[in-house]
């Protein structure tokens, strides 16, 4: 028996094969059999995928067009600042009410200058024939005109002896690869309490194709515990996609809420994406701002000092300096919420159209 039972299964194929049905007929029914049945197991693993809420669940099917596609108008924003510093001796017993141009001049022992660069993560919101804007984190752009440093426990009627001042001179803001001439931009508008700020540019605009998000905002209010969202930013100067899950959602009455991505410095004014109902159904639901961190004061030698420039095995007897460093507490991020983002654009709306910039209908 089992040595005949090839022959026959044989001729049935051979039968088959003679069957006058075209071939080509029949891969398309089978084709819609098996579309057919796929719905149908998506219906069954995934009941709620037309619930209305943010899915809680990892995308059902691939999405790589449509990340590629946002991350292409999210850019990488770069500060610098530049300094004078003055720095002052604590035998001149020199306090704030006695800082002036002159005292600077005749009193300043030492004159250092310096620069602070930072980078972060901008989106870019708003283009036309001759301006482009983007949406970014406030702190990012936002450096201080004045640095003052103190002598510890030195006072003089009731004031701090200044040990130093060091005054903004100059402060470029940097888009990367954006087809403006320079990638220089200029801040338009900034609300430190709320963390949001618009940087752009009205001038030469170079050709090529400018990729602005185009992908609606939906509600940070409707997030809940477990909502899934996407993250893109620039990490470390790398641009990068990653995922989290939102916990204590509408954490207070701007809607802020937490989300575990891993947060690396960079990462700030990175767009969070969450999904309504399966992709491709993305919404801006806010930006990435901040991560939980922990700060300590360590000792450093002096910048110009390199990597390899003294033996680690011998005492250090240059210069030392006093150093805050933050040390991130990974996975706790903060968001700012699309309802705030959208409160700084209602506020500020007649001053954006009286600079050029009609955001009406953004993110629709």
């Amino acid at each position: 028996m089992y040595k005949k039972m090839p022959f026959v299964f044989e001729k049935k194929i051979h039968a088959l094969s003679k069957c006058p049905l075209n071939h080509s007929v029949l891969f398309f029914f089978v084709l819609i059999c098996l579309t057919g049945c796929t719905k149908k197991i998506y219906d069954v693993v995934y009941p709620t995928l037309s619930d209305g809420k943010y899915d809680t669940e990892f995308p059902y099917k691939n999405c790589s067009r449509q990340l590629e596609e946002i991350s292409r108008s999210v850019k990488k924003l770069n500060c610098i600042v530049y300094y004078n510093s003055y720095i002052f001796s604590e035998e001149d017993q020199i306090t704030k009410s006695d800082l002036n141009s002159r005292t600077i001049r005749n009193k300043a022992i030492k004159n250092v200058v310096f620069n602070k660069s930072g980078s972060g993560t901008a989106t870019i919101i708003y283009h036309d024939a001759d301006r482009i804007a983007l949406l970014t984190c406030a702190h990012i752009i936002d450096t201080p005109d004045t640095i003052m440093s103190y002598f510890r426990g030195a006072e003089r009627g009731g004031e701090e002896i200044i040990q130093s001042v060091s005054i903004k001179v100059r402060q470029q803001n940097f888009i990367v690869d954006i087809p403006i001439y320079g990638g220089e931009v200029e801040i338009i508008k900034i609300d430190r309490k709320k963390d949001i700020a618009v940087v752009g540019r009205k001038g030469l605009v170079l050709g090529g194709f400018v990729p602005v998000f185009s992908y609606p905002a939906g509600k940070s209010s409707e997030l809940e515990w477990g909502s899934f969202v996407y993250l893109i930013g620039y990490p470390v100067g790398f641009k990068m996609i990653t995922r989290g899950i939102v916990s204590n959602p509408n954490m207070d009455a701007s809607g802020r809420f937490l989300i575990d991505a891993l947060f690396n410095r960079g990462f700030s004014g990175g767009v969070v994406l969450a999904i309504k109902d399966g992709v491709p159904n993305f919404e801006l639901v806010g930006i990435a701002k901040s991560v939980s961190v922990k700060h300590v004061y360590v000792l450093r030698p002096s910048e110009d000092v390199g990597e390899y420039s003294y033996d680690p095995n011998v005492p250090y007897r240059g210069d030392t300096y006093v150093q805050l460093k933050s040390d991130i507490n990974y996975g706790i991020t903060h968001a700012i919420s699309i309802e705030t983002i959208w409160t700084f654009f209602d506020e500020n709306k007649k001053f954006f159209i009286e600079k050029g910039y009609d955001f009406k209908g953004l993110f629709d």
